[in-house]
C-alpha cells in the first residue's frame, strides 16, 4: 500500500495549487519559519527535535476535523513521514510548539515513533511539507495508526488542504 500514499504525495506536488489554498482562504504557518525557507536547527534531530509552533486559518465551513502530514519526498528511500496527527479540531487557529494539539490523534512515523520526529537528513537539503488537510469526518482509528491506514480512512472525505514547506539541511 505504500504505493498508493506515493502517488497521493505525487499528485500533492503536481498540482501545488490545490494543496496552497483552498476555499475561503484555508490556509497553514509558522512563526518559527517561513513559507520555503530554511527550518531552524531547534525543530530538528540536530536540535531539540520539537515540532514548530503552527497557525491555522480560514478552514472550510462543514470541516469537522483536521489531518495533519508532515513528510520528506527527497528522503534516500522515497517519501518519509515525520509527522502524523488527526483527529485535531476543526476550530483550531494555533498548535503550540513541541506538542500535539488538544484531543488529537498521532500515528507512527517513519522512525517507527508515535508523534513528532524532526528533520534528518543523511546528506543535502531536503524539503519538509507540512499538509493540512480539513475532513468532514472524525478519523476512527487508534493512536499509532499507519500513514497509509489514515489516507485510506479519509479517502473522499477531503474538503479543503493547505500547505506549509520549509527547508532543512546539515
Amino acid at each position: 500500500m505504500r504505493s498508493a500514499g506515493k502517488l497521493f504525495a505525487l499528485l500533492l506536488l503536481a498540482f501545488p495549487a490545490l494543496a496552497l489554498a483552498g476555499p475561503g482562504g484555508f490556509r497553514i504557518a509558522s512563526p518559527d519559519f517561513a513559507q520555503n525557507a530554511l527550518m531552524p536547527a531547534r525543530l530538528t534531530c540536530d536540535g531539540e527535535n520539537r515540532s514548530p509552533r503552527l497557525e491555522i486559518g480560514g478552514v472550510p465551513g462543514g470541516a469537522k476535523s483536521l489531518l495533519l502530514v508532515v513528510e520528506d519526498p527527497d528522503a534516500p528511500g522515497g517519501i518519509f513521514t515525520h509527522w502524523l496527527v488527526w483527529n485535531i479540531p476543526a476550530g483550531t487557529t494555533k498548535v503550540a510548539g513541541g506538542a500535539a494539539p488538544a484531543g488529537a490523534v498521532q500515528g507512527t512515523n517513519d522512525f517507527g515513533k508515535v508523534g513528532y520526529s524532526g528533520p534528518c537528513p543523511p546528506s543535502g537539503v531536503h524539503r519538509y511539507f507540512f499538509r493540512l488537510m480539513a475532513l468532514d469526518i472524525g478519523v476512527n482509528l487508534p493512536a499509532g495508526a499507519s500513514r497509509n491506514d489514515v489516507l485510506n480512512a479519509v479517502r473522499g472525505h477531503v474538503v479543503g488542504r493547505a500547505e506549509l514547506m520549509g527547508k532543512y539541511g546539515r
